[in-house]
C-alpha cells in the first residue's frame, strides 16, 4: 500500500496514454467532459457529491517507485510512458458544478482542460468518485424532503466497502443528512457522529433492566435506549423506569412502525416521558420514511439503502472526450454518435434558468461557452445563475472546497439549491427531470 491514487484506475487509461506517447498526439490539447446521459429510472433530479474528495485524489494521483516498478515487471507500458509516468501531476483546469448543486441529464459536470494524457488518465478516478458519492446524495436528498424536518441520521457503514462507508456518510451528509454512525467521517470530514448501543449490549446482560442501567450509568438518562430487543411495551417500561422522564430517546428497530410508534408515544407520555424522543431505523428507505410522515417520530436512522443508493448504486456518469485541438492548433469538437450513448460534443458552460420567484425551469447549456466568462457576473445573469466553479486552476487546487470546510460548504449551498427546485421535484412517484436541458 502506498498514498499514491494512480492505481485506483483502469489499466487502459496507461495503455492509451502509452500509445498516444508513441503517436505524438499525447500532448494535444484536449477537453473531457463528466456527464449523465440520464437519471435513473424515476429520478427526477440528482445531487453532485464527491468533489471534495476527489480532488485530494487528483492531488494524490503520483506514480512513486513502487507503482512504476510494478508497472515495468508486469510490462503495462513502455518505457517513454514509464518516464512521463514518473513526472506526472496534474497540470490542467478543471471545472465543475459545485458540490451540493441539483443536477439532470446532460450537465457538464465536470470539465477537464489540459493534454490528451494528463486528462484521460483521471476518467476512472473521477467516475468512480462522482458516480458513487452523486449516487447517494441524491438518495439522501430524496430521503430528507419526506422527512419533514426531523434528523436523519446515516448507519450504513456494514452494509457497504470500508472507503465507500466514509465516503456515503459524507455525501448523506452533505445531502442534509445530520449525523453518520462512521468515525472516519467525522474524523476526516467533520460529520458530525452519533451511536449508543445495539442488541448484543442487552444482550451481554443478565437482563435487560441491567442493561440500560449499566448504560444510563455510562451515558446519562439523555442517552437513547434500544427497546425491542425483547418486548417493547416491557422494554419502554424499563427504559423509563431506569432513566426517569428525562429519559433522551428510545430506539425501535423492528416491527409495524407506524403501529409501533404510535402505541410507544402513548406509553411514554402515559409514563410522563413526554419530552422523550423516538428513534426509528429499521432498513428504512425514502418511501417507508414518507409513509411515517403522519407518525409521531422524532428521527431516522437510515442504513442499507443510502448507502446502496436506494436502488441505484451507481449515477451512471461517463467521461467523454468533447474538444480538442487538431494538428493545425484549432479546436474541433467531437462526439460519440453509437445508439443511445450518443454525446453532445464542444466546450461548454451551464447555466440555470430560473424565473421570477427564483424556481428553475430549465438547464442551459451553451455549447463553446467559456465558463470563465461568468466570473464577474458573480455567478448570476439576470435570471440565470452560473453553474460552473474554478475547482483546479493551472494545477493549482481551490482549497475551499477541501477537508470539513468543504463538505460544510458543499453542504449549505446543497440547502440552497434544494430551495429553487419546483415542488414537482419532491415527489417520490416515478416520473421526469422536474427540468428540461436545454442545449444552446
Amino acid at each position: 500500500m502506498t498514498e499514491s491514487s494512480a492505481f485506483r484506475t483502469d489499466r487502459y487509461e496507461l495503455t492509451m496514454v502509452d500509445a498516444a506517447i508513441q503517436s505524438g498526439t499525447a500532448g494535444r490539447e484536449c477537453q473531457f467532459e463528466a456527464f449523465a446521459r440520464r437519471l435513473p429510472s424515476g429520478r427526477r433530479y440528482g445531487i453532485v457529491a464527491g468533489t471534495g474528495r476527489l480532488l485530494d485524489l487528483i492531488r494524490a494521483f503520483r506514480f512513486t517507485d513502487v507503482e512504476l516498478t510494478w508497472l515495468r515487471d508486469n510490462r503495462v507500458v513502455r518505457e517513454p510512458t514509464l518516464n512521463w509516468l514518473a513526472d506526472y501531476a496534474f497540470r490542467g483546469t478543471i471545472w465543475g458544478y459545485q458540490e451540493g448543486e441539483a443536477y439532470f441529464p446532460g450537465s457538464p459536470l465536470i470539465t477537464v482542460d489540459g493534454t490528451f494524457a494528463e486528462c484521460v488518465i483521471l476518467e476512472t478516478l473521477i467516475l468512480s468518485v462522482l458516480n458513487y458519492d452523486s449516487s447517494v446524495a441524491s438518495a439522501a436528498a430524496r430521503m430528507v424532503s419526506v422527512s419533514l424536518g426531523r434528523p436523519l441520521a446515516e448507519m450504513g457503514s456494514r452494509r457497504t466497502g470500508e472507503y465507500s462507508g466514509v465516503a456515503a456518510a459524507r455525501a448523506a451528509y452533505i445531502a442534509g443528512f445530520a449525523s453518520t454512525s462512521n468515525l472516519e467521517a467525522g474524523r476526516s470530514w467533520g460529520v458530525p457522529t452519533m451511536g449508543t448501543a445495539a442488541h448484543s449490549f442487552t444482550l451481554l446482560h443478565d437482563s435487560e433492566e441491567d442493561a440500560f442501567r449499566a448504560q444510563v450509568a455510562a451515558f446519562g438518562p439523555a442517552t437513547t435506549l434500544l427497546v425491542d430487543t425483547f418486548d417493547v411495551v416491557k422494554g419502554i417500561d424499563l427504559a423509563v423506569k431506569v432513566a426517569g422522564p428525562a429519559l433522551g430517546s428510545i430506539r425501535i428497530d423492528s416491527g409495524d412502525l407506524p403501529t409501533m410508534v404510535a402505541e410507544a408515544r402513548a406509553q411514554l407520555d402515559s409514563l410522563g416521558a413526554v419530552n422523550t424522543h423516538i428513534t426509528v431505523t429499521s432498513d428504512l428507505d425514502e418511501f417507508s420514511i414518507a409513509a411515517l410522515s403522519a407518525s409521531p417520530v422524532d428521527a431516522f436512522g437510515v442504513g442499507t439503502s443510502v448507502v446502496t443508493g436506494s436502488g441505484s448504486p451507481a449515477a451512471g456518469m461517463v467521461y467523454k472526450l468533447v474538444a480538442h485541438r487538431d494538428s493545425a492548433g484549432d479546436w474541433v469538437n467531437v462526439a460519440k454518435t453509437s445508439p443511445a450513448k450518443a454525446s453532445v460534443g464542444g466546450r461548454k458552460r451551464a447555466v440555470r434558468r430560473l424565473d421570477a420567484a427564483g424556481i428553475a425551469r430549465a438547464e442551459v447549456i451553451l455549447i463553446d461557452g467559456d465558463p470563465a466568462a461568468d466570473i464577474p457576473s458573480a455567478a448570476t445573469s439576470g435570471r440565470d445563475r452560473a453553474l460552473l466553479v474554478p475547482l483546479i486552476t493551472d494545477g493549482v487546487i481551490d482549497e475551499r472546497h477541501l477537508g470539513p470546510a468543504g463538505t460544510t460548504r458543499a453542504r449549505a449551498h446543497h440547502a440552497s439549491v434544494m430551495q429553487e427546485l419546483p415542488i414537482e421535484a419532491f415527489r417520490l412517484g416515478r416520473g421526469d427531470p422536474v427540468i428540461p436541458t436545454l442545449y444552446r
